[in-house]
């Protein structure tokens, strides 16, 4: 059966929001291809588009908010557009990884002075947890900027992100280590010195506790709106319970599930004009039909997931969510 898909070329500003109710910090979670860059680009643009100076930013190694958004987007918060207050920037793990990966005063490695260059690369490329060092390290400076009123984060997937939120317990087993080292090696630091040992340990403490901050800031829910995205697909929805589960043990509240992709007419989802999209064809399409049934016995599967949670849905497109007409269509079906 072929499909004549028309491009939407217009939505009528009456339908689409311009401003988003939402905290200073919102962060989108979720499993690797879900739509977290589709839900960050569409909030951004929505939340710039009220005249809010907003920072949209991805942590995602894979990094694809430059083709969401049709735009070139820099490893610098740069504005974007220039009709409205819309900053983006992709963090480049591995360019943060070769220039100063604590952001520490001094620069470097802290800890080379006292295991030495080659012995004691505890932000190298083989460390896991390093490339999240490295963006946490960034974002933590955006977020703290003052030139932005609200920062939305597209995350790395879920991974990464609870890689990220364990790195204070990670860096103060290193300290611990090295503190017990330190102590059995004391004759020896006595002999040549040991501020370069303290200054490693030091630094260590000082990143720890700039993680630890980030933390407080993910745990207030009155300045941070941490979003769980998932797919009504049942692998989804078990990625999305851990998630949860994780974020739970942190402390972290989550205020909204967002379930994208849904077979639903957009019309149904959203205040939007239905004769501008294709629809699923539930009736005639046996294939739409197999493939709503499986979304629906997902969305049942949920029903434990999204209690005590703002649920938001978001159809599935005929055409691949890219450039500010969907991104806004998106953008109402999130406020919703």
């Amino acid at each position: 059966m072929e499909l004549d898909v028309e491009p939407v070329e217009r939505i009528e500003e009456g339908v689409v929001p311009a401003g988003i109710e939402a905290a200073e910090y919102v962060l989108y979670g979720g499993k690797g291809g879900v739509g977290k860059t589709t839900m960050a680009a569409a909030t951004a643009l929505a939340s710039a588009r009220g005249d809010t100076p907003t920072l949209v930013v991805s942590t995602d190694p894979a990094h694809s908010l430059s083709d969401t958004l049709e735009t070139s987007i820099p490893a610098e918060p740069t504005q974007i557009r220039g009709d409205i207050p819309l900053y983006g920037a992709e963090i480049d793990p591995a360019e943060a990884l070769s220039d100063n990966p604590l952001g520490l005063e001094s620069g470097g490695n802290p800890l080379s002075g006292l295991l030495g260059d080659d012995a004691a690369n505890p932000f190298g490329g083989s460390m896991p947890g390093s490339d999240e060092a490295a963006a946490i390290r960034l974002l933590l400076d955006y977020l703290d900027d003052p030139r932005f009123d609200r920062v939305v984060v597209d995350t790395a997937p879920t991974g990464h992100t609870l890689r990220l939120l364990e790195l204070p317990e990670m860096l103060d087993t290193m300290i611990g280590k090295l503190l017990t080292m330190r102590e059995r090696m004391s004759g020896m630091f006595d002999i040549f010195g040991d501020e370069d040992d303290k200054e490693g340990i030091d630094g260590l403490r000082e990143f720890s506790a700039r993680i630890e901050h980030l933390r407080e800031l993910l745990r207030d829910p009155a300045r941070t709106d941490f979003r769980v995205v998932m797919t009504p697909e049942e692998l989804s929805v078990f990625e999305a319970e851990r998630l949860l589960d994780r974020l739970d043990t942190f402390g972290i509240p989550v205020g909204t599930v967002v379930v994208n992709r849904v077979m639903q007419d957009p019309g149904e989802v959203a205040d939007v004009d239905p004769e501008l999209f294709v629809a699923p064809n539930h009736a005639d399409c046996e294939f739409c039909k197999r493939r709503w049934q499986v979304q629906q016995r997902a969305l049942s599967r949920s029903q434990a997931l999204f209690r005590g949670h703002e649920v938001r849905r978001v159809p599935l497109f005929a055409e691949e969510v890219r450039g500010e007409e969907l991104l806004r269509v998106v953008a109402a079906c999130l406020e919703e």
